[in-house]
């Protein structure tokens, strides 16, 4: 356990990277309104043009890690994660920032898919979810650390140095991460399931020693042998009728987790406390509050996952923030949100995402499709996901100011409301099986 978790932690370094550069436009997206003279649909795009590239990036993760390998591509992920810091940072006009946090998306689009998939693909079953959700746990710490690293280089300037120079800073400062994730990566060894796919069971059998133990490890080579010699690895196989059902899973899963709303509270989480009243200090305090919540609770859903179980959690987290989003919604529609009411259920909403949507559909997403195809069908399902994040990063700004909080809120709570059904439904229970053990879940005479 201590080869796999410290591995696991490495490729989990991608998950912060995610978290940072996701969330970093939040604290720099007020200045660049101002000194671009942004309308709001600009300020959308502003935010929402990193998710092109990651959609991009998702949609190129599967055939680039099935052909090179998942380590290589995480590096060539870390590389283009580091261009993109940096090029943020240094853009005269808009367009060389649009052009930027593109290349920047594709880096993170590629990590987004492949370190789940990577961390899913070394981990013994037993452990798999929560060593899969050290990616979550990654992802919320690189939020949560941007919140106040944005405060602390706001804070070194009058308003004039913030609107000219804080915001670059703020993506610069992504550098740093970047560049150690990319040492790393030197380090950790290559998934010995992609090995045995190409071929190269030799080399794979030291990886799985050292994970399972010597009688263990030969039974697991066995297995993955056996689990390719069953499929072709087309595209096409996962819409016959066996698999049809784990990629609605997939994708269905992907594309609640967003449009459920966090990454509108994510992006625009200063934005939505100035709208109950709070000044910029304040609503920047608050924010770093959001990042701790979601800190705190993806730690107790690395605890939960193993034991409680994915469904189970999933179905307590959408029914908890079904209530949230309604309140919220509620207490900007009766005008009740200059008090402490709309901060309190924004918190309870972040923490029944992080226990749940937030670790928890990344993990299904990993371990549901099959060895041959997993790359790819991680891919689509990830796509999906980032397209849905576009959608809604986009539409948020003019969203809230046509229709207001109150309709826009109550929007997401409906989602959420069809995460559960979809969840009570469609979802099956994976605690404890092996991913072998989750493929025959697909099998035609249980489809």
């Amino acid at each position: 356990m201590k080869f796999v978790t410290l591995v696991s932690m490495v490729a989990a370094l991608g998950g912060l990277l995610f978290g940072f550069d996701t969330a970093v436009v939040s604290g720099a997206i007020g200045f660049m309104k101002e000194r671009f003279d942004l309308n709001e649909l600009q300020v959308g795009w502003a935010v929402s043009s990193l998710i092109i590239g990651c959609i991009a990036g998702a949609a190129s993760a599967g055939v680039l890690s099935e052909r090179l390998g998942r380590k290589k591509t995480l590096i060539a992920a870390a590389v283009l994660f580091i261009i993109g810091s940096l090029g943020s940072a240094i853009p005269s006009t808009f367009n060389g920032y649009i052009i930027a946090r593109i290349i920047g998306g594709i880096g993170i689009g590629l990590t987004s898919t492949l370190c789940p998939l990577y961390n899913a693909e070394i981990a013994p079953a037993k452990y798999r979810g929560r060593l899969v959700a050290l990616n979550q746990l990654a992802t919320v710490t690189g939020i949560f650390l941007v919140y106040f690293i944005n405060m602390w280089i706001a804070g070194m300037g009058d308003d004039a140095w913030d609107v000219s120079t804080a915001w670059r800073w703020m993506f610069g400062f992504g550098v740093l991460p970047g560049v150690v994730f990319l040492v790393l990566l030197f380090f950790v060894p290559e998934s010995p399931r992609w090995l045995i796919k190409q071929g190269r069971a030799e080399e794979s059998l030291p990886i799985l020693l050292r994970i399972h133990g010597e009688t263990l490890a030969k039974q697991e080579v066995l297995d993955i042998k056996e689990s390719f010699k069953q499929e072709n690895g087309s595209i096409r196989q996962l819409f016959s009728p066996a698999l049809r059902l784990a990629l609605i899973v997939g994708v269905g899963l992907a594309i609640l987790q967003q449009v459920t709303g966090i990454n509108a509270i994510m992006y625009y989480a200063p934005e939505i406390f100035k709208q109950t009243g709070a000044g910029t200090n304040a609503a920047l305090i608050q924010t770093i509050l959001v990042g701790f919540i979601n800190f705190v609770f993806t730690i107790l859903a690395i605890w939960l996952i193993d034991k409680v179980g994915r469904k189970a959690l999933l179905l307590v987290g959408s029914s908890v923030m079904t209530i949230c989003l309604a309140v919220i919604g509620l207490a900007f529609q009766t005008g009740h949100a200059s008090g402490p009411l709309v901060l309190v259920f924004i918190l309870l909403y972040v923490a029944a995402f992080a226990v749940s949507l937030g670790p928890v559909v990344w993990v299904v997403m990993s371990e549901i499709f099959p060895n041959r195809i997993r790359g790819k069908a991680t891919a689509i399902a990830s796509m999906a996901l980032w397209a849905a994040d576009y959608v809604v990063s986009q539409a948020f700004p003019p969203m809230l100011a046509s229709s207001g909080p109150a309709i826009t809120f109550w929007t997401f709570g409906i989602m959420a409301l069809v995460t559960f059904v979809f969840t009570w439904r469609v979802i099956p229970e994976t605690k404890g099986k092996s991913l072998e053990e989750i493929e025959s879940l697909w099998a035609p005479d249980k489809a």
